[in-house]
Formats: structure tokens, sequence, C-alpha cells
């Protein structure tokens, strides 16, 4: 039976009354873990995510137990109707679908703090784990993602690697009397900020109380785990381990130095008020343990991450996003490897998240997104100064609180991987296909053309892949399909590809393409997914953007070998180029930068691609996509800032100008958009996802676009939906293949 005890209580800061719940409560680590709220009725054996609860209740035993505490927090200084499918099984599940008005959320009245009531949506066997290098890392680059997944009510576990104590100066750079020195102190004001900002998320209150206790780790230490009491499902996880210190400086004693071997162990900073009693070090070895430890503990569906190779800038080298960033998000790839390989947990998908450079691109959340984001920052940043979390140290990040906006990070999302909607592909005996990455391989969905369900995933062999592989049907109908995938051993990424061997069969082993990188060292392995046209000759092109931010191409040989990397052109590319193939057989490819969209094309079949005359197009959110239409393709994006979507055709001598802009799309939302066929599917602002028949929209006329009526299909899933003649396609965040079929 837990046993209630109170702490002093320290001296308050402020004459205003305590919003935050003040008490403390001692926990028996039994009753810490969290709980699934429902798992999604399916027919067919199913492997998903077990409910937190027991492995805490595991994991613990002999934890000690420490008090709760409420806090609150702010930003950062330097499915619908359709086949859901599982492991061999698939089913036919009625799923709730409603039109799109109701996602708008609610203000509140004037003058109440309490949070706009979202549309949740329906209880699910998804399970998302999210680790970010410091506190602050995942409001600025992952949410809105992170409040959908809490308003999911499904089990949500936010892992920080370091304690982010900086020069533990907890002020506002413009505060003239500035306190003291307290590493100590700064980590325990961001952690207060932090639960005050998912707790607001949570349950619309920032003082909601967390029970905090102290739990061991693979990697032979101490880890603090808080549990958000209204909703033990969500969890937050403090390894403690030191920060850099510095964007890109030479910080031996870092993750960066961990890394590379400059140091043997990188020591621990405890926040002030831990339940971790003791001070420790990690070698490398031991801080993969210890995440493939938490990997195990939480056994996720979905996995978010920061972004491993964000390139470097031109002539200095230096990083284009902070050392702890990328090197923390390695040491996550390599316990992701090592946990796909042991038996018995649901498959795992991978999402990257752009960190730094996101803020000077194009914004690519309206309005009311973007102020929902900067909300929660404000949380983070304690921005009104009301002392409430009970601790001396500080109820926030005051850093943050001179810019809760960051660098315009609130602003924006941006995946750095897995933008593609071209993972859907139909066979010659009109069966379907459909690929993803889970546990790292290459997994395959099959469709019968006969038949409602879908068969999958089949894994197929070849460990590494990384999120976001794209596909294409050969002339004679087999499909390959072509990504990068991460070599650990020498750390780079590389393009593979495979193929059928016959029409309808199985796929081959894994070729290897190279990458137009020289080495790790020079621009931080930063290729982008593939963009592959495939002629009628079915000589294909492929193309990546590389750590230069120019386009480079591979040309294969009529005798099926690749030709070498060579330049493609463009300046300041960013994000993953899309290719398609035209009725007549000639290819295009698109690429965007800050302000326009480039293209290339063949003049003709088989001819080289040559660059268009300027697209005209205006400013796009950078993510695209192109299908067949016509005698031409038809390219898709958003409108920055709004969510609003964006055509234009293209035939093989020049654009089709000017574009079409779909008036009243109302979903808003981010990403690329699926379109092909009369269907179009795209993420909405809930997260859920958004389809709708778009008629005459995209005829070349400015504005001319039919207004697309859409319907919700209230699941969350990862990367880009895709849409084509057969239906509607997303992944899940349960790991699982949702399908909405044409006409549903």
């Amino acid at each position: 039976m837990p046993v209630r005890l109170r702490r002093p209580r320290p001296p308050r800061t402020s004459d205003r009354p305590s919003r935050r719940a003040a008490t403390a409560t001692v926990v028996t680590a039994a009753l810490v873990g969290g709980a699934l709220t429902g798992i999604l009725s399916m027919t067919g054996a199913q492997e998903g995510p077990e409910a937190h609860t027991a492995a805490d209740a595991h994991a613990m035993t002999g934890a000690r137990a420490v008090p709760g505490s409420g806090t609150a927090g702010g930003s950062k200084t330097a499915g619908g109707s359709g086949t859901v499918t599982g492991p061999g099984t698939a089913a036919e599940v009625p799923g709730p679908r409603v039109p799109a008005e109701p996602e708008a959320a609610t203000g509140a009245p004037a003058g109440r703090k309490t949070a706009a009531k979202p549309v949740p949506a329906p209880p699910s066997s998804a399970s998302v784990m999210q680790v970010v290098a410091h506190p602050d890392d995942d409001l600025f680059f992952m949410n809105p993602d992170i409040s959908q997944s809490l308003h999911s009510d499904g089990p949500l576990a936010s892992v920080y690697l370091t304690a982010g104590e900086s020069d533990g100066v907890n002020a506002r750079p413009r505060d003239a009397a500035k306190p003291a020195a307290d590493k100590a102190g700064y980590a325990e004001a961001r952690q207060n900020g932090i639960r005050a900002a998912y707790a607001e998320m949570a349950t619309g209150s920032r003082t909601s109380p967390w029970d905090r206790v102290a739990i061991p780790t693979a990697g032979g230490a101490w880890a603090e785990l808080d549990t958000l009491r209204a909703k033990p499902q969500v969890k937050l996880v403090w390894l403690q381990m030191h920060e850099a210190g510095s964007i890109s400086g030479d910080r031996p004693r870092s993750l960066n130095g961990l890394w590379h071997g400059r140091v043997r162990a990188l020591g621990s900073q405890r926040s002030a008020g831990t339940p971790v009693a003791a001070d420790f070090s990690y070698t490398r070895e031991q801080v993969v343990a210890t995440m493939t430890g938490l990997l195990e503990r939480f056994r996720p569906t979905f996995v978010r991450m920061q972004d491993p190779t964000p390139g470097t800038h031109p002539g200095s080298g230096v990083y284009r996003d902070h050392q702890d960033h990328l090197y923390g998000a390695r040491f996550l790839q390599e316990a992701l490897a090592r946990y796909a390989k042991r038996p018995g947990h649901p498959h795992v998908a991978v999402q990257n998240y752009l960190g730094y450079p996101t803020g000077a691109l194009p914004h690519t959340l309206d309005a009311e997104a973007a102020g929902a984001k900067l909300k929660t920052l404000k949380t983070y940043a304690w921005l009104d100064g009301v002392a409430d979390c009970g601790t001396l140290a500080g109820c926030g990040d005051l850093k943050v609180a001179a810019r809760p906006a960051g660098r315009g990070w609130t602003q924006t999302v941006r995946y750095s991987r897995g933008t593609s909607t071209s993972w859907v592909q139909r066979e010659p005996d009109g069966g379907l296909l459909a690929f993803s990455v889970l546990d790292g391989h290459l997994g395959v969905w099959r469709k019968a053309a006969d038949a409602v369900a879908w068969r999958g995933p089949e894994l197929l062999p070849g460990d590494g892949v990384d999120a976001g592989v794209t596909s294409v049907v050969l002339p004679d109908g087999r499909v390959s399909v072509y990504g990068t995938r991460t070599v650990l051993k020498d750390y780079r990424r590389e393009v593979v590809s495979t193929t059928q061997t016959t029409p309808g069969g199985g796929f081959g082993p894994w070729r290897a393409l190279g990458t137009p990188e020289r080495n790790d060292a020079s621009g931080a392995s930063d290729i982008s997914a593939p963009a592959v046209a495939v002629g009628a000759d079915g000589r294909a092109v492929l193309a990546v953007r590389d750590s230069r931010r120019v386009v480079t191409f591979r040309e294969q040989r009529a005798d099926g070998a690749w030709g070498p990397w060579r330049l493609l052109g463009g300046a300041n590319v960013i994000g993953d180029p899309v290719a398609a193939t035209d009725a007549s057989g000639r290819g295009y490819v698109f690429a965007s930068t800050t302000k326009t969209v480039l293209a290339w094309a063949q003049q003709r079949p088989g001819g080289p691609l040559t660059a268009l005359a300027e697209t005209g197009l205006p400013q796009t959110t950078l993510a695209l996509s192109a299908a067949p239409h016509g005698d031409g393709v038809r390219l898709w994006f958003r409108k920055p800032a709004s969510g609003d979507l964006r055509s234009a055709d293209f035939s093989g001598t020049g654009p089709a100008s000017p574009f079409t802009e779909l008036p009243g799309t109302g979903v808003a939302g981010f990403g690329p958009v699926g379109g092909g066929d009369g269907l179009l599917a795209v993420r909405s602002r809930t997260g859920f996802l958004a389809t709708a028949s778009h008629g005459g929209a995209g005829t070349g006329k400015k504005g001319a676009g039919t207004r697309p009526v859409w319907t919700l299909d209230r699941f969350l899933f990862a990367g880009a939906p895709t849409a084509g003649t057969d239906g509607v396609a997303a992944m899940g965040l349960d790991g699982r293949l949702h399908w909405t079929p044409a006409g549903r």
C-alpha cells in the first residue's frame, strides 16, 4: 500500500496563488506503470505493445521511490473504414469517419488558461517512444505530433539523453540580476518546464501532478522516470548525461566525443531534486545498452528521433544542427539495430525530425497550429513567472522565455525522411503491393486482385534500411523499391534498391548503389531519400540531394549497370526530390528550394534530363509529390503557413502554368500530398488522415480547382499517405497498413 508523506514546501517566490500541485507523494514501484486505454479490435492474432505497467513494475523492482510533483513549462536558445493489417493477419475494421469540420479546436473563454479541447482519436494499439538530446527539443521540433499522440490516449514515453545544464544560469539574457550558476538547479528548472508542458497538453492543466522514481538502466546506472498521475500512460525518462555545452564547438566530454572515442566515458549531471541518488558515467557501449533497455521497457510501435545526418555548412564544415542532436540520434540508431534483433517485440517504425535548420525554411504550420505550439513553449519557458512548482530552482526555462518561438521553430515541423507518396504499386494481375520500413527492414504487404484484405508484412532480409522508401513499376511489370540504408560500422548512408525477380514474385537481394558523398566527416552523410524515374526501355534515372544541397544523379545503362554519380544541378535544394514518368515514357525530376521548385525533364523517352525553363512556381513547404497525369505529370505541394494545397501540370516541353490552388481546403495540416486519379490524401491539422475526391482540381487555371469535400479517418499515421486509382493507404503509428478502397 502506498504511503503518503509530505515534504517541507520551499518558500514562495511569488505572492500570487499557487496553481500547481504542491503535494508530494511517495509511491511504490509496482504502482507507477501506465496502462493502455484500449486496443483496436482485430480479427486474427495481433502483436501489439504491452501496457507500460508491466514493464515498469518489472524493471523498477527495488527502485528508490521518491516524492512526485506537478509542474509547468517553453523554448530553445542556441482510421476510417478500411483494412488494417498486422503481422500475417488482415481484418476489415469499421472505423469512425467524420467530416472535416469537427477538427477545428474551440477556443477557451477569454481569461481562462484551459486548453482547447481536441477531437480525440479512438483507442489504438500504437505505442510511441521519442528520444531527444535536450529538454525542449521535442517541443520545438516534434510538436504538434506530440500533442496529437497525447490526445489519442495511447502510451507515450519521452526520453531526454542529457540534462541540458548549459551554463547553469536560469535567466533571460537581458535580465540585469542573474542568479549564480547552478547546473543542477537549471537542469531541474528545465525538467519542471517539460513536466508542465506535457501535463498541460495531456490534461489541460499544467499543474497536474507527476510521480517520480529512480529506475535502474541496462547500462548499469539509474535514470529518473516520471509518470503523469492523471494519465499514467504518459511518461518522461531523464538519463541526465552531460550535454556538450556548445552547438558545434570542440567538446570532447559530450555524446560527440563519446561516439568518436575521444573520452572513455561520459559523466552525469543530476538535476536538483532528482530521485537518482548518485552520480554515474556511461561508456559508449553502456549508452547503447541503456537505450536498448528503454526500448525493451516501453515496446514502442513508433519511435520519434532527431536527424542523425543534418549535414554541414560548406567550407566551414560546421554542423547545421546541434552536435548533441545528431550524435544522440546515432546512438539511438545503434540501439534500434540491436533491439530489432531481439525476438518478441512489436514491429517498430521510425520518423526523423529536422532540427535547427527548419526555422529558416518556409513555415509548414497554419496560424492555429503554430499558436497552439507556441502556447506549449510559453508554458515550458515559465513565461508568467508564477512559482507553482514547489521548487526553488524555477518552474521553467527562462533562457527560452526571451524567445519562446525559438528561431521560427514553433511555426513549423519537418520530417527529414519519409515523405515519399510512391510506396503502393499495382502488379500486372491487378494485385497491389505496399512498402514501409519496420525494424530496419523493408516490410512488404500484398493484396490479391480479388481480395478485400491485405496480407503482411513480410520483412525482407537486409537491415539498416532508413525510413522513406519509394517504388516504381518496370515495363515488364516487376516492381523495384529504392531507399537508403545506414551502415553503422563506419557510419555512412548509401542508396540501395531491390527488385522483384519475376512479375508478382519475390524480391531479390539489396543492391548497393553508393553515395555522392566523399565521407561522413565532410557532409555528415547528408543525402536525401532517392527519387527514381523509369523509362519505357526499363532504364532508370536516380536522383538525390546531397550535403552541398544540389541534386546529383546516376543513370542506368542498357545492360543494367549504373553510370557514375553526376551533378544534375540546382542550388539550395532542401528535402527529398521526387520523380515521375509520363505516359510517353519521359522522366521528370523535381526539387524544392526555399523560393521555388526546380524541374528537369527528358524531352524524349530515354533522352537526357535537361533543366526546364523557370517553373514560375511559388514558394512551397518543400514537400513534393508527383504522378503521371494526361500527357505529362502533375506536381502537388502546399502553400506555406496555411496547409492549403496547390498543383501544377508539366509536359515534356515545360510547365503548364499557372499553378492551381484548391480553395477552401479546410483541413490545414502539413506534409506531402498524396494525389492521383481523382483522389487526395493528406495529413490534417489533427494528425488524422484526410481524404477527398478532387474532381477538376489542377485544371491549370489559378484558383479554378473544385472545392474538395474532406473526410477524416481518425487514426494517427507515419510518413506520407498515398492515393491512387485503387484507394488510399497510410501507415499507422501502430505499425499497421490502413487502407481505404476507392469509392468507400
